[in-house]
C-alpha cells in the first residue's frame, strides 16, 4: 500500500501523466506525454530517440493498465495508480531502462551531462508547464560539478520512482514535492 508521502509524490506525476486533466490516465494521454517529449532539441532531431521515448511511455502505460485497470475499462484513476507503486521495486531494470531514455532525451547537446538547464526543461516538460524550480537542482547535484551524469541520474530516478523517504535527493527530481497539509 503506498504512503502518505508516495500519494503526494504520485499525485504529481498523475497530473502530469493526465494531458487532458479528467482525472483519468488514458493510452492517449501517454501518446500526449509522447508529443510534449518530442518538442525537446534532442527528440526532436533524432527519429530512433523518438521511437525510444514513444515506446518507454507507452510501455509504461500498457504496464500501469496492466496492473492496476482491474475493470478493463482502457482508463487508470489515482487510486489504481497507486497499486502500481507497490509493484515499482520489483521493476528496476524497467526503471532503470527508463531514465537511461530520459536522459538521452533531455541532454540536448548529447555531452554525456544533463546541466541545471537540461533538468528545468526535463520538469516543464514533464509537467506540461513552467515551474518555480529555485534549489532543487543543488539538492540533486551532491557532488556540485553543475551536472548530473548518466549514473548519478539514474540513481536519482530510481529514487524519485521506489524510494518512500522524503529527505532522498532524489525525491525532487520531477519538481518540488508539495508539503504536507495537516
Amino acid at each position: 500500500m503506498a504512503s502518505v508521502f508516495q500519494e503526494r509524490k504520485f499525485r504529481g506525476m498523475f497530473a502530469a501523466f493526465d494531458a487532458d486533466g479528467d482525472g483519468y490516465l488514458r493510452e492517449e494521454d501517454f501518446r500526449a506525454l509522447a508529443d510534449r517529449w518530442s518538442a525537446l532539441p534532442a527528440v526532436g532531431r533524432d527519429a530512433g530517440l523518438r521511437a525510444r521515448v514513444e515506446g518507454v511511455l507507452l510501455g509504461w502505460w500498457g504496464l500501469i493498465a496492466g496492473i492496476a485497470d482491474a475493470d478493463g475499462d482502457g482508463a487508470v484513476d489515482l487510486a489504481e495508480m497507486l497499486l502500481v507503486v507497490d509493484r515499482l521495486p520489483t521493476m528496476l531494470a524497467e526503471v532503470t531502462a527508463t531514465a537511461d531514455t530520459v536522459f538521452d532525451a533531455v541532454d540536448a547537446d548529447g555531452d554525456g551531462r544533463i546541466t541545471r538547464e537540461e533538468h528545468h526543461r526535463l520538469v516543464e516538460t514533464w509537467n506540461g508547464r513552467p515551474e518555480n524550480l529555485t534549489g532543487v537542482f543543488d539538492l540533486l547535484d551532491l557532488d556540485g560539478d553543475g551536472h548530473l551524469d548518466r549514473s548519478e541520474f539514474a540513481a536519482l530516478w530510481r529514487q524519485f520512482w521506489i524510494s518512500d523517504t522524503p529527505s532522498d535527493p532524489g525525491t525532487h527530481l520531477c519538481g518540488l514535492i508539495p508539503p504536507q497539509h495537516s
